[in-house]
């Protein structure tokens, strides 16, 4: 008797499910991307002057960070069923609701960068002429870069997965296949477009990483520097250890 298909079995594994449909797997893949790479840019678009306006103080600040913080609160299913009567069932629906969640992700990372850049260097480009516009675009965005692309980051790992919630309006990206397989027990489709979504996450994170590496090269050049101080102190530690009790050879022969 001829083996089993592994599609009849219905088993975890099945290579035969991967060939047989590819395109719809594809097709599924670059939804999650597009919609992905659309909220986040789109997010990071928004909280940039949401963190420029949290920093006028103390009055601003409170209400934006709140804000932003309640929309993370709220679950995936309510949030979209609340932007549902202003977008219908389509892309925007769930392209917006995964905007507002990571608005409380990027906003705060924009603040702490922008926070972290010393004072004197604002004083100095102060002193060199800059006005408030030129200070923060040459000056204290590219300083907060680290932090700003550390939250980049994380906001594109969580997006990537909250996408999958899209197919409860049929725009979910790799869920649209997760959905119906669970309901159905359809094993490989379950495990193979589950896998797919960890892939997006794993890569987006790497491709992130070096884009982080590149624009932020002085970052570096400071783990670098104090790699070596560590190990020049470390090595001198070492010989004054082992020789710290030896007398020189003048001091012996006196």
């Amino acid at each position: 008797m001829a083996d089993q298909s592994c599609l009849v079995a219905n088993d975890w594994l099945c290579w035969e499910y991967v060939t047989s449909r590819s395109q719809e797997l594809t097709d599924a893949t670059v939804e999650h991307v597009w919609i992905t790479v659309a909220s986040v840019l789109i997010g990071l678009a928004v909280s940039v002057p949401l963190a420029l306006l949290a920093r006028r103080g103390r009055h601003w600040a409170a209400p934006v960070l709140g804000l932003t913080t309640l929309l993370y609160t709220i679950p995936s299913l309510a949030m979209f069923s609340l932007l549902l009567p202003l977008f219908g069932l389509s892309a925007a629906l769930v392209v917006t609701g995964l905007v507002l969640y990571s608005l409380t992700i990027l906003v705060r990372n924009v603040i702490a960068g922008l926070e972290a850049v010393p004072e004197d260097v604002r004083e100095a480009a102060r002193g060199m002429g800059y006005g408030p516009a030129r200070l923060l675009w040459q000056v204290e965005l590219p300083l907060a870069l680290p932090a700003l692309l550390a939250g980049v980051r994380i906001a594109t790992v969580s997006t990537v997965a909250l996408t999958t919630v899209g197919s409860i309006v049929g725009k979910g990206g790799l869920g649209n296949l997760i959905a119906p397989a669970v309901n159905s027990s359809f094993k490989a489709q379950v495990l193979t477009a589950s896998v797919l979504c960890v892939l997006l996450a794993l890569v987006a994170d790497l491709l992130l990483l070096g884009v982080q590496r590149l624009l932020t090269p002085w970052t570096r050049a400071g783990r670098i520097t104090r790699t070596s101080r560590a190990s020049r102190i470390s090595g001198g530690s070492r010989g004054s250890r082992t020789g710290g009790s030896a007398q020189p050879a003048s001091v012996k022969g006196a």
